[in-house]
């Protein structure tokens, strides 16, 4: 392995003039889970690392009027045990407290988690249920992007030269409205999930669905927000007959593949059935409030 240079800025100014030096050849060190892996792996050989964990906000969950921001650098740890975030979207917590063990979980970040762009990844389809916008650091200011268009294919993003990952914005979740993250995986834990599903719901006074939002992973090169799949949901009471359509629109729009860990046929078929439980788990978590 080459000599690598190490930084770490105090600012966000500080951090995008050391990516623009070497162009691609920077990488951003958050919780580095994914990075040191990739570097003793020899699948990645930067010439600089940037650790952005000493920027002002950084490492900061901050919540106003219009939800939630999450820092670039919070480890899922931090996010797990931060109790407003956990009460507004227990399904995008479910979803991020599946990476890794124990141990990686104090490490590791969300933002990294999408960074890495791993098809499989648990946090991803929770996000995109919850409408969850990712703030983008470049030359000219910042830029927003809908986390379902962040991720452009396995190991792939849509960042562009110098550009790196302030932070995720999830937004204030409406009245009488929840969500739910599922997955299938072959062990007990610790494993890359076959299929997983997440789903957010708000229901009206008379519990009529009126704002549904449908997300899966695993199956296809990126997670997919089906707006099919959500569409299906709304104006219903979520009767078994409004379900199945819902399942067969998630259904429709898996593009798996064949792995150890599962047939196409097989991920689709789990798909329409996470679908349904996560769907009955948010309106449950709703009607609990």
């Amino acid at each position: 392995m080459s000599a690598i240079d190490y930084h770490a800025p105090h600012s966000v100014t500080e951090a995008l003039a050391l990516l623009a030096r070497t162009d691609r050849r920077s990488r951003v060190l958050a919780g580095g889970t994914d990075l040191l892996v990739q570097l003793r792996a020899g699948r990645v050989e930067p010439e600089r690392i940037v650790d952005i964990k000493h920027i002002a906000g950084m490492r900061d969950i901050r919540q106003d009027a219009r939800g939630f921001h999450i820092g670039a650098a919070v480890t899922c740890a931090e996010i797990g045990e931060h109790g407003a975030l956990r009460g507004a979207w227990p399904g995008l917590v479910e979803g991020i407290n599946l990476i890794g063990s124990t141990q990686v979980q104090g490490r590791a970040t969300p933002a990294g988690n999408l960074c890495n762009a791993s098809p499989a990844a648990d946090s991803v389809p929770a996000m995109i249920a919850a409408g969850t916008i990712c703030v983008i650091a470049h030359a000219g200011g910042e830029r927003e992007v809908a986390v379902e268009d962040f991720v452009t294919g396995p190991g792939r993003n849509c960042l562009g030269a110098g550009e790196f990952l302030v932070g995720l914005r999830v937004p204030a979740p409406p009245p009488r409205a929840s969500d739910a993250y599922l997955r299938l995986i072959p062990r007990t834990e610790m494993d890359i999930a076959v299929a997983g599903v997440g789903v957010s719901l708000a229901v009206d006074a008379d519990g009529v669905c009126c704002a549904a939002r449908v997300a899966i992973g695993a199956v296809a090169p990126t997670a997919l927000l089906v707006p099919d799949a959500g569409a299906a949901l709304q104006g219903s009471r979520l009767d078994d007959a409004v379900l199945a359509k819902a399942m067969a629109a998630a259904r429709a729009a898996c593009r798996p593949i064949d792995d150890k860990r599962g047939t196409a046929e097989y991920r689709i078929h789990v798909t329409g059935i996470l679908v349904q439980r996560a769907t009955r788990i948010a309106l449950q978590r709703i009607a609990s409030v």
